[in-house]
């Protein structure tokens, strides 16, 4: 389990509050046991830290899909200053996949920045 201390001090996250912490921590945590039982997955040498980081930065990922599915966090298309306007892109506008598929390639994207994960003998 990492904890929220590791989340916003070490890895320096922030977009993820206290009280929804444990929820995207578990839901990265059980991503990552799935990869490990699906396939081989290692820590670089020297980064003691790298699976912590790697749940860190699924759980950053999943809350902004959680957003974009809410309808939430989407990014500003145009703004203007006379007049004061502002328009937000829709997840197509802005081009993120927000299909299981397209979760799942960015799941593994966030893992693989920290973790050495490959099928096969390795």
């Amino acid at each position: 389990m990492v904890d929220y201390d590791f989340y916003m001090f070490k890895y320096k996250g922030g977009s993820i509050s206290l009280e929804d912490w444990p929820a995207f921590e578990t839901r990265a945590a059980d991503q990552l046991a799935r990869y490990k039982r699906v396939y081989t997955v290692t820590v670089p040498a020297g980064d003691q830290d790298a699976e912590s980081k790697a749940i860190c930065a699924m759980a950053d990922a999943l809350h902004n899909f959680d957003m974009l599915a809410n309808g939430d966090g989407w990014p500003v298309q145009s703004a203007s200053i006379g007049s004061v306007s502002t328009s937000f892109g829709s997840p197509t506008a802005a081009a993120v996949d927000i299909s299981p598929k397209g979760q799942e390639r960015e799941l593994y994207r966030c893992a693989s920045l920290y973790l050495d994960i490959y099928r096969g003998v390795g």
